[in-house]
């Protein structure tokens, strides 16, 4: 996930917003930096309101980057927007065996890593070359998220895993 996003990021502030490649390894490394600070906040947040409300909040946030990216016509936007886009970077990333209760995890990830590209490519090269087309479209992507995230049974899951005496369901 985390080099599809800075794979996409590069591409659309180079392609729609006229940033040069300085200004793009600049603002990977802002994102690199919120990424962690956002990894370390999440994990609080994770403990206080549980995993599945902090992956719905990722999500959104994730939402509110893309709304951000996709309605800047200023630098100063894409900045937040890609501090925003960090700080879920970073609360994306898992701890531990609590992944497993959202499925499959490394699969997502390489799928992410494929669809993601694949579909901002074509959404682009359909639409002539309107990479804020394509990068909207990604929202698509965390609008599923949100809807396949409604439909996971934490309890329950947590209940088979007791059940199947690991012992390692919190």
């Amino acid at each position: 996930c985390l080099h599809t996003v800075i794979a996409l990021a590069a591409i659309y502030t180079q392609e729609a917003l006229g940033f040069t490649t300085e200004d793009s390894i600049k603002l990977i490394l802002l994102v690199n930096l919120t990424a962690a600070a956002g990894a370390f906040a999440f994990g609080f947040v994770q403990d206080r309101l549980g995993h599945r409300t902090a992956l719905a909040l990722t999500l959104a946030g994730w939402l509110c980057a893309v709304a951000l990216l996709w309605a800047a016509t200023d630098r100063s936007t894409v900045w937040v927007a890609a501090n925003v886009a960090g700080l879920c970077l970073g609360a994306s990333q898992s701890r531990g065996r609590e992944a497993e209760v959202f499925g499959l995890w490394g699969l997502a990830v390489k799928l992410a890593s494929i669809l993601g590209p694949l579909s901002y490519g074509l959404v682009s090269w359909t639409t002539g070359g309107d990479h804020r087309k394509a990068v909207l479209v990604t929202a698509a992507f965390f609008v599923g998220g949100l809807l396949l995230l409604l439909r996971v049974d934490v309890a329950g899951g947590r209940q088979r895993a007791l059940a199947s005496g690991d012992g390692t369901a919190r």
